[in-house]
């Protein structure tokens, strides 16, 4: 088992990405923080993972769930080992339909929730010489023109990830960065039919979007995280990884490969 006996924290981790990472964190013998918001959604998968995990209900963009959500993890396991910071707000706006009070919003649970949330648990991850792992977006480097201030939010988490990696390194604590691509979460399902999608658009994505004839799915990204969580990765900080199916760098939508 690859995580055995760590205790991580996963933000969001009641559906998508986060019950991923969760569910896999379990299985690779892990105990698990679920932080959601949702109660329904997070006592059926603290269920289904039993006595290995536990269930935090918070708002992040409350500044005081920080210390609140380290405080159950510590109660339920007695230790923290690790955070993954993968709860966002998602949603649409441009120049002209952001808003201040949008923004802050946005930019207070993107991006000062998972900050503060570090800092709740820096001396935890200090004593056990832990790690954090930030979910980011591939919007971080420019992002969609109806994706302003998701993108602006995602692109502030990355350079938070390089900086504490660089600032902590020292400390043996380490701050990895994932930046990830489009995939196909119950969420994103529900959502892309809300803004007039036909029921089976996962089968007619665009090749320039899905190179390989599909989506991601949340498990793909949570066996990624399983590496960067354990100790086959140390002593590596500061990476920022795309997990996307086309190089971010470089890439040129308009060209398809020659059959």
């Amino acid at each position: 088992m690859r995580l055995k006996e760590k205790v991580i924290i996963v933000t969001g981790g009641t559906s998508g990405i986060g019950q991923a990472i969760a569910e896999r964190g379990v299985a690779e013998g892990a105990r698990v923080l679920v932080h959601g918001i949702v109660r329904s959604d997070g006592e059926a998968v603290v269920r289904k993972l039993g006595a290995s995990a536990a269930l935090h209900l918070d708002d992040l963009g409350d500044p005081a769930s920080a210390g609140r959500i380290v405080a159950a993890a510590l109660a339920a396991f007695g230790r923290v080992d690790a955070i993954v910071n993968n709860a966002a707000i998602v949603a649409r706006t441009n120049l002209e339909s952001t808003s201040a009070e949008f923004f802050d919003r946005m930019m207070a649970v993107n991006v000062r929730g998972p900050l503060l949330l570090i800092q709740a648990a820096l001396a935890q991850l200090r004593a056990n010489e832990g790690c954090v792992l930030n979910i980011g977006s591939i919007n971080a480097y420019s992002g969609q023109p109806n994706l302003l201030d998701y993108s602006i939010s995602k692109g502030a988490m990355m350079t938070m990830s390089r900086n504490l990696a660089n600032a902590h390194g020292h400390e043996r604590v380490r701050v990895n960065h994932l930046n990830v691509g489009w995939v196909l979460t119950a969420r994103e399902y529900a959502h892309q039919i809300e803004h007039g999608m036909a029921a089976d658009w996962p089968q007619t994505v665009p090749v320039q979007y899905a190179p390989s004839g599909r989506l991601m799915n949340p498990e793909e990204i949570a066996t990624a995280a399983v590496y960067w969580l354990g100790d086959e990765s140390r002593p590596v900080s500061g990476a920022v990884v795309e997990l996307e199916q086309y190089s971010v760098i470089g890439r040129n939508p308009s060209k398809v490969a020659d059959k």
